[in-house]
């Protein structure tokens, strides 16, 4: 199968998987914030999530995704090596995970009790599991993406999504509360990792013949490169939890809850980067490989136009119509969350550009200066959190994530650039074409907004903003009606 057309079809199927994932999960939050849960309950709840995600950090340590890098490597040139990087990986996983989910089962009620927070001490059990969960379906998906075949990575993000929304309402509903919620959670998760375990066994590791011999120091090189992917994965989970328990620690419960919807609503609108990034890195790393530079920088830059093209307009739309949002899609006791969400937009955008950067820079080898940089923010992020949340409350969280993730962006720019030979002229060119139709887009929507009265008109509106930005999209040269048919076909 041609490059391109591998690329069409990876992402379409990942940008398919996200819609359900992002669907799912939108509608998991509205059903939550508007049905079944307080402020207070769905601060909670995301309390108890962010702390369970610091803790998955340590049972995978970027194993996976160094398993992932050498599957990539090995696919082609030695496919013999590529059960021997499933088996080791598999093996080095597997044992992280029973330590740590069995630690916290074991010791999590001691230490969140220790630590000042008594109220996870009831979750630790259900948490170990999702915990271990969480581990293998993450494992699975990364090796899927390092096989170049994420449409496997879809089906495990429908699975996981689709199981979420389903097991979470159920047992809410049946009065379970918080402790329910996390529970549905945990056993999306188990679904997840079955059928991505089931997969990779079955198409890819029977799939290859194993070589007498494993490389030599294949295990040692595998832990290596683990390490900075490790640090850079821990700054990135810290620094997209640390916050909101910084907020519940230093706020309430209740503005987590607010905070939380700025997250959600932020990882709904990273849905297509998201989708891009995963099925255009490996590629990106595979052209490099293979002297073929120049083609691996036109698809980096192909890929940056389109998010651009896509955020830029994206988040200031977002800015205009956060107020109608918030009151007629979580209700109007979640008002509180519409500044968060308005500062919060500057991190969508930044965050759409790190999408295609991050990931891209992990396959061309530069995993190390990423980490760097990012551990370095996540610890600024962490400092400047704790300044700003007491003065200025949660939107100080937001403000300083946007902040320190704007500089990070920044860092994975540069060393993209000093991996692959960019057209910055034309990049810029792409950028300010862009804000020119984003100023258009904007001020259509300014002129409707009065006459949002609910969700039927609200959507109208938004409506009239995409379609007033496709056609000035169109008309600027941007959009290419046909390569837009082609990626969905």
């Amino acid at each position: 199968m041609a490059l391109t057309d591998r690329l069409a079809r990876g992402v379409t199927a990942t940008f398919g998987a996200n819609v359900v994932d992002a669907l799912s999960n939108a509608l998991l939050v509205i059903v939550l914030t508007r049905f079944l849960l307080t402020p207070e309950g769905y601060g909670r709840l995301n309390f108890v999530l962010s702390a369970i995600g610091v803790v998955s950090i340590f049972a995978t340590l970027g194993l996976h995704k160094s398993a992932a890098r050498y599957v990539t490597e090995f696919v082609e040139t030695a496919p013999g090596q590529v059960p021997h990087v499933l088996r080791y990986s598999f093996v080095f996983v597997a044992v992280l995970v029973a330590l740590v989910a069995g630690g916290t089962a074991a010791f999590g009620g001691d230490v969140a009790r220790f630590v000042g927070a008594p109220s996870l001490a009831p979750f630790v059990l259900v948490g170990s599991v999702y915990v271990a969960a969480r581990a293998f379906s993450g494992y699975c998906s990364a090796l899927f993406q390092g096989f170049n075949r994420v449409t496997w990575s879809a089906v495990v993000g429908v699975v996981s999504g689709v199981g979420r929304f389903a097991f979470v309402v159920a047992f809410v509903a049946l009065g379970y509360g918080v402790a329910g919620a996390l529970a549905g959670y945990a056993v999306a998760a188990v679904a997840a990792a079955v059928v991505g375990g089931v997969v990779l066994y079955r198409r890819f590791y029977a799939a290859y013949e194993a070589a007498e011999e494993a490389a030599e120091g294949l295990a040692r090189r595998i832990l290596e490169y683990s390490v900075p992917l490790t640090t850079s994965l821990s700054a990135n989970v810290l620094d997209k939890k640390v916050d909101v328990l910084l907020v519940g620690a230093l706020l309430n419960m209740p503005a987590v809850g607010f905070y939380t919807i700025a997250k959600q609503v932020s990882d709904v609108v990273a849905m297509p980067a998201t989708s891009l990034g995963f099925t255009v890195s490996p590629a990106i790393g595979e052209q490099k490989r293979g002297d073929t530079h120049e083609r691996a920088a036109r698809l980096y830059e192909r890929s940056l136009e389109y998010v651009l093209l896509l955020y830029v307009p994206g988040v200031v739309g977002l800015v205009l119509v956060a107020g109608p949002m918030v009151r007629y899609v979580f209700g109007t006791d979640y008002l509180p969350a519409v500044p968060v969400v308005q500062v919060y937009s500057g991190f969508i955008f930044v965050n759409a550009v790190n999408k295609v950067t991050s990931d891209a820079l992990d396959y061309l080898g530069r995993a190390r200066s990423r980490a760097i940089v990012r551990t370095t923010m996540a610890v600024g992020n962490f400092g400047l959190n704790l300044v700003l949340i007491p003065w200025m409350g949660v939107v100080g969280a937001a403000v300083a994530t946007v902040a320190t993730y704007t500089v990070y962006v920044a860092a994975n720019l540069h060393f993209i650039r000093d991996e692959l030979p960019l057209d910055g002229t034309r990049v810029l060119t792409v950028l300010g074409i862009t804000c020119l139709v984003t100023g258009g887009m904007a001020a259509v929507v300014a002129f409707a907004l009065p006459y949002v009265s609910g969700l039927a008109t609200l959507f109208a509106v938004v409506g009239l903003g995409v379609a007033t930005w496709a056609t000035l999209s169109v008309v600027g040269g941007l959009l290419d009606v046909r390569d837009v048919r082609r990626l969905l076909g």
